[in-house]
């Protein structure tokens, strides 16, 4: 055996200092904690991608009393895209959260099933998605999901080179 590491890259700042689009994406994610359906977490979370042709998909947690039925923001953001929007890239997505009214000032990061859909989509699609994650004081930037998921299920990127 040898030891190897992973090296990600990844921006990170002030939500003010993110660009243009990318805050308009996180300002759509804030903006669907509103639609959250969380009434056991009292933790609301919304996330939107941006399409390739500029539209704006969101979409929130929706938790249910036969855990773990309820599904994450993430998730049900991706799916509705595809379901509304077939064949279209996804080219960003931004995940915000948000408790007892409050944003958080860190942000979150996708649960491990989130993180494989997401692999999943830039597979299909061939290309990655760009992910924003926001928080009050710092946001993050990851240009695809191979930072937050190097050894994802069925990944290409496990080779023993």
């Amino acid at each position: 055996m040898e030891k190897r590491n992973i090296e990600i890259s990844y921006m990170a700042g002030a939500p003010e200092t993110l660009d243009a689009e990318s805050r308009m994406l996180a300002d759509a994610a804030c903006k669907a904690t509103e639609s959250s359906y969380s009434p056991y977490s009292h933790f609301q979370v919304g996330a939107a991608v941006l399409l390739e042709d500029g539209t704006v998909v969101t979409g929130s947690n929706q938790e249910n009393a036969a855990y773990p039925s309820g599904l994450c923001a993430e998730r049900v953001t991706i799916f509705s895209a595809g379901a509304q929007h077939p064949g279209k890239k996804i080219k960003a997505l931004a995940i915000a959260a948000q408790t007892g009214g409050t944003f958080l000032k860190a942000p979150i990061t996708p649960c491990g099933a989130c993180r494989q859909v997401m692999t999943e989509v830039e597979s299909r699609q061939g290309s990655p998605l760009r992910i924003i994650l926001f928080g009050t004081e710092q946001s993050l930037v990851f240009d695809g999901i191979s930072s937050l998921m190097p050894f994802c299920f069925g990944a290409e990127n496990m080779s023993a080179e």
